[in-house]
């Protein structure tokens, strides 16, 4: 089959240095039965040495002619193929236990994200290849400088780890930018929710809407009791935990009822 050029439309940028592909199942470190889906196969170099792991195999590809290559390449008693907008798949649709890996588009990376979260009941875990710049947001703790709205509403929901990096030259054609790899792990029931998930993830976008603004400036219209909840109203939103935004929304919710 002929050449596939990369598409800046799909946000394409294909592994060539198979030591990553082969480092990123090393720490999924797949079961022969675990039920995998890919996100963004592209040319294949995940996908070949995942196929070396595992009976079965589900990928997610928008590009009709790469998808075309995969059907072409492989049986489908290997490999799945869904040709689609990962935006618009149901993960949950693949049952419990799933564990969801890609090569993001990284033009794309946050709303999947937030997609993603909607299944993470059924998910076992996700592996993905990210801009550095947003795994380092991801992960980031209270006090760091790329702590912010994605760090926030992202552990609300998972344990996240930031794995290794991955240089531009591993890529053709190369990103501008650094990679990096990512391990996300669903939280448990347990884990602490906001009453009204709606009211938290508005009352987290307007505090660090403007991040250099002490809270007392940027919730003003929010009529927060700073000292019932033990919150200096001259903090900002960077210095808070997620269970201090939890509580404010709590607080929140309260009022309104």
């Amino acid at each position: 089959m002929a050449q596939h050029k990369a598409r800046k439309r799909f946000g394409q940028n294909f592994l060539t240095d198979q030591s990553i592909p082969e480092a990123i199942v090393r720490a999924i470190h797949p079961e022969s039965s675990d039920t995998i889906v890919e996100i963004g196969p592209g040319l294949s170099a995940l996908t070949n040495p995942l196929l070396e792991r595992v009976d079965h195999l589900r990928v997610v590809e928008i590009d009709r002619d790469l998808a075309a290559r995969l059907r072409h390449h492989y049986s489908p008693k290997r490999l799945t193929v869904i040709e689609a907008d990962a935006l618009t798949v149901d993960f949950s649709q693949f049952g419990q236990g799933v564990r969801i890996v890609g090569n993001l588009p990284y033009n794309i990376s946050s709303p999947l994200l937030f997609h993603l979260m909607e299944s993470a009941d059924y998910v076992r875990d996700q592996h993905f290849m990210l801009q550095k710049e947003v795994i380092d947001r991801m992960v980031a703790k209270p006090g760091d400088s790329d702590y912010g709205r994605l760090s926030v509403m992202l552990q609300t929901r998972y344990k996240m780890y930031s794995l290794f990096d991955v240089p531009p030259e591993c890529f053709d054609p190369p990103p501008k930018v650094m990679s990096s790899v990512v391990r996300m792990i669903p939280l448990g029931a347990d884990r602490p929710v906001a009453q009204d998930p709606v009211m938290f993830a508005r009352l987290v976008t307007q505090a660090f809407a403007q991040r250099r603004k002490m809270l007392r400036g940027s919730l003003k219209d929010w009529q927060i009791n700073w000292q019932a909840l033990g919150i200096p109203e001259t903090a900002r939103a960077e210095e808070l935990s997620v269970m201090d935004f939890i509580r404010m929304s709590d607080f929140c919710s309260q009022q309104k009822s």
